[in-house]
């Protein structure tokens, strides 16, 4: 299913500087926009890193917003809405585009897709607003969807690899003597995954990928050589160049979630300041949308989540690598 997807076939990308070379292009289009109007004197625009920072914080927001949402959401809607808040900025600036307001539309439209059925009043009841600045917020989420559909290219489903996951599980229970209880291992390979989510994991490879190398992570953490499992069990003990690719896999997925750095604090609220800036000034640039600041301070948006309190150290990371 995942062979034929749109995803494997559109999204999925050979390494991070192809990502990088994205996001910098829709950077330097957005400032070729600015500099054509000829207002480019009065506005400090955002370099490619800064915008870097500005997606990890709102990336982060938004499992935050998930994390905390009632009902409780089911870890595809958040993969889900990750995903397209990711795919989505890769060809488009947050100078153009406010971050906060594609988030919550993502999350939006995910619970729509992926069949979590919550009615428009119940998801934006969740933010930390009046009923007045609910319904603003609901009007901006529904008047970006459809920008935020053609700008997936209409490709809305998603694999995550929280299915996977679970197959995997299943395996290891049935035909894997060396593992006495694989359900130990769920925890670490959780937290794995949600760290995951705050990379460009899900972009370079497969979500079996991303869910064998959560397993693997816990299985080092708890001290358990899962070699035998890959050898025998996924019968790669005689096709050695698989063996060695799938190992390489592992290897890079586990350096990228290890090198995740959270934005720094300070650094944030000194860009936001620059972005708000931006949203605020009429650039006399055409778009099919109002151009509009992003509705509500990020305090509405709702309670930290345990990934932001649960930070994971270097060294933790360091002994499962």
């Amino acid at each position: 299913m995942f062979n034929n997807s749109t995803q494997k076939k559109c999204w999925l990308f050979q390494n991070e500087e192809i990502l990088e070379n994205m996001r910098t292009e829709a950077n330097k289009k957005y400032q070729t926009k600015i500099l054509a109007c000829g207002k480019l004197s009065i506005v400090t625009l955002l370099e490619p890193q800064e915008e870097e920072v500005l997606r990890k914080y709102y990336e982060k927001r938004l499992l935050e917003f998930c994390s905390a949402f009632k009902p409780i959401m089911p870890k595809s809607v958040v993969g889900t809405a990750s995903m397209y808040f990711k795919r989505f900025f890769l060809n488009n600036s947050v100078m153009e585009y406010h971050p906060r307001t594609i988030m919550l539309t993502s999350v939006y439209l995910a619970c729509k897709v992926d069949e979590f059925n919550v009615s428009s009043s119940q998801f934006v009841a969740n933010l930390w607003e009046s009923p007045a600045g609910q319904e603003k917020a609901l009007e901006q989420i529904l008047e970006y969807e459809l920008l935020l559909i053609q700008q997936l290219n209409f490709h809305l489903i998603v694999h995550n690899p929280f299915r996977p996951f679970e197959g995997f599980l299943i395996d290891l229970k049935a035909r894997c003597s060396v593992v006495e209880n694989p359900e130990a291992l769920r925890k670490t390979a959780d937290e794995f995954l949600s760290r995951a989510t705050t990379t460009d994991v899900g972009l370079l490879f497969t979500p079996s990928q991303i869910a064998i190398a959560a397993i693997h992570f816990s299985a080092s953490r708890a001290g358990i050589n899962l070699d035998s499992y890959l050898t025998e069990c996924l019968m790669l003990k005689d096709n050695n160049e698989c063996l060695s690719k799938l190992v390489e896999v592992i290897r890079r997925i586990k350096t990228l979630v290890k090198k995740y750095e959270p934005p720094k604090l300070e650094e944030v609220n000194l860009l936001k300041q620059k972005l708000e800036h931006i949203h605020s000034l009429d650039l006399g640039i055409v778009t099919s949308l109002k151009k509009r600041k992003g509705y509500e301070e990020d305090g509405t948006i709702s309670k930290k989540s345990k990934l932001e309190e649960e930070e994971w150290s270097d060294d933790d990371l360091a002994d499962a690598m």
